[in-house]
């Protein structure tokens, strides 16, 4: 199967998914800059087309790249991935997902995520600001759950929490 791994990254978390997941498949990674430079026609000789990119105020940045293109390839194997600093086991990741694609979209297309990471040294400004503000929000919670204290954990400082695991579904689904 001719897979196609469309990536936008901005700390090099999706990136080293984007990269195993081709590894893993047999697949081509682009860009996102270098897909939205191509032609639709360039679509068509993939079998399978996968987009990733990091989690941006609780959605997928740059998800409507994809989304607004997937109805024209309903005939393909189509998934959405997204990465972030939130434990898998995250109450809120569920609900990111199940908003990413319509319902009409699910019909033809699977969204994933994948554990990745903060590195805050390569974070823009606004993306650094956005994380401790939130960091802060959640340390100043009362009654904490469980989930706020992981959470508190993983956003305190740059961490990497990739795994070739988190691929495993995807991989399976395209391959399915």
């Amino acid at each position: 199967m001719k897979t196609l791994i469309v990536y936008f990254s901005q700390t090099g978390f999706t990136q080293k998914y984007a990269e195993w997941l081709a590894e893993a498949l047999g697949g081509t990674t682009l860009t996102m800059k270098e897909a939205s430079k191509k032609d639709d026609s360039f679509f068509n000789d993939f079998d399978a087309i996968i987009f990733g990119s990091w989690l941006s105020m609780e959605k997928i940045a740059k998800a409507d790249w994809f989304t607004s293109r997937i109805d024209k390839w309903k005939c393909k194997k189509l998934a959405i991935f997204g990465v972030g600093a939130s434990p898998a086991e995250y109450s809120g990741i569920q609900g990111l997902l199940d908003k990413t694609l319509t319902e009409e979209q699910r019909k033809y297309a699977k969204a994933f995520y994948c554990v990745g990471g903060l590195s805050y040294e390569k974070m823009s400004l606004g993306s650094k600001m956005l994380m401790k503000a939130f960091a802060a929000m959640l340390k100043g919670k009362k009654n904490k759950t469980e989930a706020d204290e992981a959470m508190i954990k993983h956003v305190a400082s740059s961490c990497d929490y990739t795994d070739k695991k988190y691929i495993e579904p995807i991989v399976a689904y395209i391959n399915g």
